[in-house]
């Protein structure tokens, strides 16, 4: 697929699905008062929000990101894989007052093993994730304001 198209695909999707997980973060907080944990329940609410908007604005930016088709969709692949794990990591760890990783958010509270290895796991696979995505994103930005000139 040639690069244009693949980035306008890539763009249209990210949009999309940055909307869609604004709004899985909006329905996290209206049940925050269920969880077993609402703090991470608050939290949770607020990284669906935060990362919705992220994938927006990155498929606003989307065109401008100068890679191999590749590294594109790499980077696409990870910007979903560490917006969705960190909203549903947090999810988890609020359902089952999993929060032993999270420090302060968590109120010093800590799930069963099962549920910590989880949550830890996606925590720190996203962790990586988004931290690809930022250093491609601006390889990608710098490589086309270097073709600009």
């Amino acid at each position: 697929m040639e690069n244009a198209t693949l980035k306008k695909k890539h763009a249209d999707q990210l949009i999309f699905l940055g909307v869609l997980l604004f709004l899985l973060g909006l329905v996290t907080g209206l049940v925050v008062p269920v969880f077993t944990n609402p703090r991470l329940g608050v939290s949770s609410h607020i990284e669906g929000v935060l990362n919705g908007i992220f994938l927006i604005v990155l498929g606003l930016i989307w065109h401008k990101v100068n890679l191999p088709g590749r590294w594109l969709t790499i980077g696409f692949w990870l910007a979903l894989y560490g917006t969705f794990t960190n909203w549903l990591g947090i999810l988890i760890a609020a359902i089952f007052n999993a929060g032993g990783m999270l420090g302060i958010a968590a109120n010093g509270k800590e799930g069963s093993p099962l549920a910590e290895a989880i949550v830890q796991f996606c925590l720190v696979s996203l962790s990586i994730a988004m931290l690809v995505v930022a250093v491609l994103v601006l390889l990608g930005l710098k490589r086309n304001a270097n073709q600009a000139n």
